[in-house]
């Protein structure tokens, strides 16, 4: 299954697999499939399509997932002709080809969501958020682009123009100027003069007027009916990817580490990611049971509570805002991650004891628990005197 394919890591140079995970939408992992190493992601989706309908006899589905994912075509060809609907986002250039049209920056004068309708997306509906953070963070990170391709091209600017050994060529100018662009991806904002003995440029003021005034908007866009689900609904449920997306980092970095895999027949592939999904799912729900113990928050219905659109910045409730602040619970309890907490459980011990004079005459007893490892135990449902 190992083939040399896209590589995230930008390793284009070693063999991969391609696993795809399902999660419900509190990011519970509920099926993972394994595909070889060059399958395009969103060639992908036909497979889950059919594992929905068919193992799980699910009467409704609504596929969620990120623009690169769930792509026009993917909607064409397999997920419309399944009967499933969708949620996914607008990529950059199709929010741009809306702001010519039904998409007006007026709309977020005193609301950041906005349904808008478009022929080029029939019978889809399209909700319009903006986010101010996003939107300064956008703004910030543009001009810290645009700073830096500035500091880079000046240098070749310069050794154009100096008296001694200057930089010619068009050819050679050209290439240097690339690597710079290409870097920092700032191509479209700045218009670039390049001779065999000189070379200028400027910032596009027009372009970057244009990518500025789409800042921190983004479009979702879902078959599924208003009446059904509505346009905040709907954003949240689109937002709850961050979700999935947790559980794919769960199993790549060190808390599971799916890779290495040391395995070459394929049926033991597929088996090492199973048991490494199996293996979340049992994380999911122990982090889930003991959020009162870690670092999470474990009053989610208030922390919504105090959020004022869904598109707005995630919000901690108050309950977690005292927890960390004192580091212990409202039992006044340590409160630690997952990995802390784990290791003091560990250290609960059984001890064989026997009796002096009667050496075969054995029993074992259980260490008393420390107050937080009865409160885990309690948590998760476990008595340790019935474990024995």
């Amino acid at each position: 299954m190992a083939h040399h394919g896209y590589s995230r890591d930008h390793r284009p140079d070693r063999p991969q697999i391609v696993y795809g995970l399902l999660c419900d939408r509190e990011g519970r992992p509920i099926a993972v499939e394994v595909f070889e190493g060059n399958t395009a992601d969103p060639a992908t989706i036909a497979a889950q399509v059919t594992k929905l309908k068919r193992r799980f006899h699910l009467e409704r589905v609504v596929l969620v997932g990120d623009r690169g994912m769930i792509t026009t075509a993917r909607i064409r060809e397999t997920i419309k002709p399944a009967g499933l609907d969708w949620i996914s986002c607008l990529r950059a250039g199709q929010i741009q080809d809306l702001a010519e049209g039904p998409l007006q920056i007026e709309l977020f004068d005193e609301r950041d969501i906005a349904a808008i309708t478009s022929s080029d997306y029939p019978g889809e509906r399209l909700i319009a958020c903006r986010n101010a953070t996003l939107a300064a963070e956008r703004q910030r990170k543009r001009e810290a682009l645009l700073v830096a391709t500035e500091t880079d091209l000046a240098r070749i600017r310069d050794a154009t123009r100096r008296k001694r050994a200057p930089f010619h060529g068009e050819a050679g100018i050209g290439l240097a100027v690339g690597a710079v662009i290409n870097k920092h991806k700032m191509a479209k904002h700045f218009a670039l003069t390049i001779t065999a003995s000189r070379f200028d440029f400027r910032r596009n003021a027009t372009s970057i007027a244009r990518e500025a005034a789409l800042d921190g908007i983004y479009v979702i866009r879902t078959s599924v009916s208003a009446d059904v689900m509505g346009e905040t609904e709907a954003v949240s449920a689109y937002k709850d990817l961050s979700r999935v997306e947790r559980a794919f980092r769960t199993l790549k970095s060190v808390d599971l580490a799916i890779r290495p895999v040391h395995h070459w027949l394929s049926p033991r592939v597929g088996a090492h990611v199973f048991l490494c999904m199996m293996a979340y799912y049992v994380e999911w729900h122990l982090r889930d049971a003991l959020k009162p113990l870690l670092f999470q928050d474990h009053d989610r219905p208030g922390a919504e509570a105090e959020r004022a659109s869904p598109v707005a910045p995630a919000a901690t409730s108050q309950a977690a805002d005292r927890k960390r602040g004192r580091r212990r619970n409202d039992q006044s309890l340590p409160i630690s991650s997952l990995t802390d907490l784990m290791a003091h459980l560990a250290t609960q011990t059984l001890n064989t004891a026997a009796l002096p004079k009667a050496p075969n005459a054995t029993f074992i007893t259980l260490a008393k628990p420390t107050p937080l490892q009865a409160a885990a135990f309690d948590l998760i449902g476990i008595d340790p005197m019935r474990v024995q």
